[in-house]
């Protein structure tokens, strides 16, 4: 009887992670290499709440039947959207605060006494930018990175005495130059891959 093979290092568990966004501005942002640390331009969206981060896969397609058959001959993919979805907590940092209501950063600066002001648009311009997102489990990490993106959804906002206030969010993937959406990096414990059963 064949063994299955196992490896609990090959096996991710969301314990940590964040984001980092940056205006597109001129020209889009490469990709960083590795696991490098991100630095300015780059902007942490700082802490997320415990639900972590969601990414969805949303795929429609049209299947084809021959006339007289019961089944499939063929399936074509006629949409597919990537998203994140995720709640920051940091609501008073100024790069939240922009993501949420599509106001510019420098607008969003408090003053020497600590004081901010600005006003939401009825019709507010888009935001693409570009994002990057962590996820770590001790040796294992994983970065997604999104040359084009936009926070497309906002959940509602609640200010009570028995919860973090925080700003639900979900960003929609866009493609770059090239068609892709993604760049996918990840680090696994090599020890974990091999052949066999254990």
């Amino acid at each position: 009887m064949p063994t299955i093979e196992r490896s609990d290092d090959l096996a991710m568990v969301g314990i940590n992670g964040g984001a980092w966004t940056v205006d597109l501005g001129a020209a889009t942002p490469s990709a960083p290499a590795g696991f490098s640390a991100l630095t300015a331009p780059w902007m942490p969206a700082g802490m997320i709440s415990e639900d972590g981060l969601t990414y969805a896969i949303d795929e429609d397609s049209e299947e084809f039947k021959a006339w007289g058959q019961t089944s499939p001959f063929r399936k074509v993919v006629t949409g597919s959207v990537r998203t994140f979805q995720m709640t920051l907590w940091e609501t008073g940092r100024p790069i939240v605060k922009s993501l949420m209501y599509r106001i510019p950063i420098l607008d969003l600066e408090p003053d020497e006494d600590g004081i901010s002001t600005f006003a939401e648009s009825a019709s507010p311009t888009p935001d693409r930018r570009a994002w990057i997102f962590d996820v770590y489990d001790g040796e294992s990490m994983l970065r997604m990175f999104a040359p084009e993106a936009e926070v497309s959804e906002r959940g509602d906002v609640a200010y009570k005495g028995d919860e973090v206030t925080g700003y639900e969010v979900t960003v929609s993937v866009y493609p770059d130059a090239a068609g892709n959406l993604l760049y996918h990096t990840y680090k696994v414990d090599l020890s974990g891959i091999g052949g066999g059963g254990s």
